[in-house]
């Protein structure tokens, strides 16, 4: 093993601390947690959301973990896959700049695995920025999230049950040895194949962001016991890079490890859609108040987009990743509220048809030359009166390149997704995370309901 990829990175992660790292990372990944927790308790009644908790209330196991949104408790690695599962069902937990949604597996693995520790807030803290840390290398070493899909036909967060692995691992305080075990093991129980985004109703696609993070904190809890995978899984032949990764994945998966920090990456919802329909929705709402424009004067609307986030959001069975749907509602609501449910109703209302009937989705030469993987979009209106007006959004609000969030920000989003709530609360103690002696205090404030 000496000497191997995959000991190189579990040696750095069991190294890991607090002390070290930056103000600027504490403080996103404080954000990222909160945001996370907030997204599977407002899951927890969707589809996806309510049949996990149903499965893993049927199953037998100590009851160590909190099930969000519930009174429930159960083992962690089936809380791990109840709050993935409901943290992904509605669209509206955060993305990654490289793409997918890391912290519906990566938070909720680390959450299920501090409780069952009682491990403190800094704990946790230093576990979620682990986890991204290995999470995103790893994409990014097996090509992004488009060259994993288009490649491999794989839904690319499934790498980031490894890193929950590694992050499980570290709270656990497992050798290096051990966290090398863990990621083969992480890597025996999860897959994912692109066929899951054909499904209808936002169940399966959440599934795997639980399953992912059960995998993690199983994976973990294996090598604790004994169980034993390959010692480099990342390495060796038929491995993970040999399988995946692009011809210089282990320096990338290695690259400044300790300096450049990839929750720094992490972007925030605001809408309960897939990302690449932020930036047409803003641009949409944009040009409605700047020229005073109503459904009615509506004629046309064109979005234009790079060609990978086009194909991800074009005429989805997915409502909530179709951007037709999801742009004809906002054009005829004046915006979608965290707090509202447009489908199926919306489905009846002719005004609905014919609004949809008027967007039409192209790629935008522009954007597929500077952007290609990116989640810009260009909306171009016009009018029955001839107008024809246009606006350019490159990175929707709460993209990492607009400077993220405020603590203001989360709040109005969650006091407006989740009104009964005691959203102050949330914040305070997400704000002062690494100043809790056990998660718990904070997992107790997102387990109730009105």
């Amino acid at each position: 093993m000496t000497g191997s990829p995959t000991l190189t990175l579990a040696q750095y992660a069991a190294s890991t601390s607090l002390a070290a790292i930056p103000e600027e990372v504490r403080e996103r990944a404080k954000q990222v947690i909160l945001d996370e927790m907030g997204s599977a308790h407002f899951g927890r009644e969707q589809p996806a959301g309510a049949l996990a908790a149903r499965y893993v209330a049927g199953m037998a196991g100590p009851a160590e973990c909190s099930v969000l949104g519930t009174s429930l408790r159960v083992c962690a690695p089936l809380a791990a896959l109840a709050n993935g599962t409901a943290g992904h069902a509605d669209e509206i937990d955060g993305a990654h700049v490289v793409g997918g949604h890391p912290g519906a597996t990566l938070v909720h693995a680390a959450v299920a695995m501090a409780e069952r520790q009682r491990a403190s807030g800094g704990e946790l803290l230093n576990a979620v920025v682990l986890g991204y840390d290995v999470g995103v290398r790893l994409i990014e070493a097996c090509g992004g999230l488009f060259g994993v899909k288009e490649r491999h036909h794989l839904n690319s967060d499934f790498l980031h049950a490894v890193a929950a692995s590694v992050a499980c691992s570290r709270l656990m305080g497992l050798s290096p040895e051990q966290h090398c075990h863990a990621m083969a093991l992480a890597t025996f129980q999860a897959n994912g194949l692109c066929a899951l985004f054909q499904e209808r109703r936002h169940i399966s696609k959440a599934f795997c962001n639980g399953q992912y993070a059960m995998a993690g904190v199983s994976a973990a809890l294996m090598a604790a016991t004994g169980f034993e995978g390959c010692d480099d899984i990342l390495g060796d032949r038929h491995g993970l890079f040999d399988a995946w990764g692009t011809d210089n994945a282990l320096e990338t998966v290695t690259r400044d490890l300790g300096r450049d920090f990839a929750v720094l990456g992490a972007n925030f919802k605001f809408l309960r859609a897939g990302y690449p329909i932020h930036s047409p929705v803003e641009a949409a709402l944009s040009l409605v108040a700047r020229h005073r424009l109503d459904s009615e004067t509506i004629s046309a609307v064109q979005v234009g987009m790079p060609a990978r986030a086009l194909r991800v959001v074009d005429d989805r069975r997915m409502h909530s990743i179709c951007v037709q749907d999801m742009l004809a509602v906002a054009l005829l609501r004046g915006g979608l509220r965290l707090n509202e449910t447009y489908f199926p109703s919306v489905l009846d209302d002719p005004a609905f048809t014919r609004m949809r009937a008027r967007i039409t989705v192209v790629v935008n030469p522009l954007l597929e030359a500077q952007a290609p993987d990116g989640r810009g979009a260009v909306v171009t209106i016009r009018t029955k009166d001839g107008r024809t007006v246009t606006e350019r959004v490159d990175h929707p609000r709460g993209h990492s390149a607009r400077g993220g969030v405020t603590w203001d920000d989360l709040s109005a989003k969650w006091l407006q997704a989740e009104p009964d709530q005691d959203v102050s609360a949330w914040i305070a103690d997400a704000r002062s995370l690494e100043c809790l002696e056990n998660v718990e205090r904070l997992t107790a404030l997102f387990t109730g309901r009105p």
